[in-house]
């Protein structure tokens, strides 16, 4: 089937086997995703990966983690309305190099996931064409067996797909054109009344689907862009991580408890007696961090510190603060008791040593247990966490 192919067939009452059984435990009634299904995308083809509440993927360069993750992103921009082309500026990129063009000359990437929560497991995928010309061609949502939605482009000339959803009331499926250039999941709570036993369905499985992907935070952190002194603003975590003053600033006076975590783990992952993880007013408007050394009565600026260190305090940080820190734009319709953080690492262990890495799985693992955030990294060797409880190794070949 070529890449572009649309996800499914029209709507119908055709019953698949759910790939995984409903949520049991704690955290239950927060939606996460659990799979990740790259059918054709870049160097994948119909990879199926599984995610845990601290997912690594393992393997050499060119095995394809970076690109793992740049599809789970993308899911996730696409599932908080953003637009196609801000979310593929290179759609050709995407498209697996042995994939052949139709005969209109088409080509395009497949992508999709599952989402557990209350409403069961529900399954996104979606297809994408890339050339001639960047829009939706299929998308289908499935939950419990039921397909409640199925997109089609049925007409080249219009830049609209033909989509169709359960409603199980007097009218069996209702249908209408959607955006080709959008998610059409995270626009069908603005479409569905829920006046029916089956658009009530739907709503819940879209907006399951919807309050996960918006829960992600991509985070790679830029060591050269955090050294210097960043002026004071209101604090939240920026993906580069280079306002790292600023958000400690921030933490040291809202957030005293997990600000001591963080200058506990700075102990552990920093060279030196580190005894205080401070912060500095410069008196121009901009402020510093500094490692407070209590021995020598010295405190160290964190430009000084190396790229290892200086990744690994950002991402203690990520892990110990919450998306009300953090840049993102979460469900705000939605309670954070309801929502599972869910950060994507590229480049998890770069610049760091065994231990930094080992200390920062162990933190993902115990924030993880605790339902608060959910981690998925990218990794040259997982060897060092294989066996350990609460992490989840995905190895991936070339």
């Amino acid at each position: 089937m070529n890449a572009t192919s649309p996800a499914g067939p029209p709507l119908t009452p055709v019953r698949t086997r759910p790939a995984h059984t409903p949520p049991t435990g704690a955290n239950s009634a927060r939606p996460t995703v659990i799979e990740l299904r790259l059918s054709a995308f870049r160097a994948h083809r119909g990879a199926t990966l599984p995610l845990g509440p601290l997912t690594l993927f393992a393997g050499a360069s060119g095995s394809g983690k970076s690109s793992a993750l740049q599809a789970f992103e993308a899911l996730a921009r696409l599932g908080a309305g953003e637009e196609l082309e801000s979310v593929f500026p290179e759609p050709s990129a995407c498209v697996p190099e042995s994939a052949g063009a139709d005969g209109q000359g088409r080509r395009g990437f497949r992508i999709g996931c599952t989402v557990d929560g209350p409403a069961g497991p529900v399954q996104l995928d979606l297809a994408v064409q890339a050339e001639p010309e960047l829009r939706v061609v299929g998308e289908r949502l499935t939950s419990c067996g039921r397909i409640l939605l199925a997109t089609a482009l049925r007409d080249p000339g219009r830049s609209t797909v033909q989509a169709a959803w359960h409603t199980a009331g007097a009218v069996a499926v209702t249908r209408a054109p959607l955006p080709d250039d959008r998610l059409g999941t995270a626009l069908l709570p603005l479409r569905v009344a829920g006046k029916t036993q089956g658009q009530l369905q739907v709503l819940a499985a879209a907006e399951q689907v919807v309050v996960a992907l918006r829960s992600v935070f991509a985070c790679d952190p830029q060591p050269h862009r955090m050294r210097e002194p960043v002026a004071a603003g209101e604090g939240r975590l920026r993906r580069g991580c280079d306002n790292l003053a600023e958000v400690l600033h921030r933490t040291r006076s809202e957030c005293a408890i997990r600000h001591a975590r963080l200058a506990a783990a700075a102990r552990v992952g920093c060279a030196g007696a580190v005894e205080e993880l401070a912060v500095e007013d410069l008196g121009d408007g901009t402020v510093r961090a500094l490692l407070g050394r209590g021995g020598a009565r010295v405190a160290t600026p964190v430009g000084r510190l190396g790229e290892g260190e200086l990744r690994y305090l950002a991402l203690a940080l990520v892990l110990l603060t919450g998306p009300g820190v953090l840049a993102m734009d979460q469900a705000a319709e939605v309670p954070a008791a309801y929502q599972a953080l869910t950060v994507l690492a590229d480049g998890f262990d770069r610049c760091m040593d065994p231990r930094q890495t080992r200390q920062l799985v162990a933190l993902g693992v115990e924030m993880a247990a605790r339902g608060h955030v959910r981690l998925v990294g990218a990794v040259a060797d997982a060897s060092y966490a294989r066996g350990v409880d609460g992490v989840t190794v995905v190895d991936l070949v070339t």
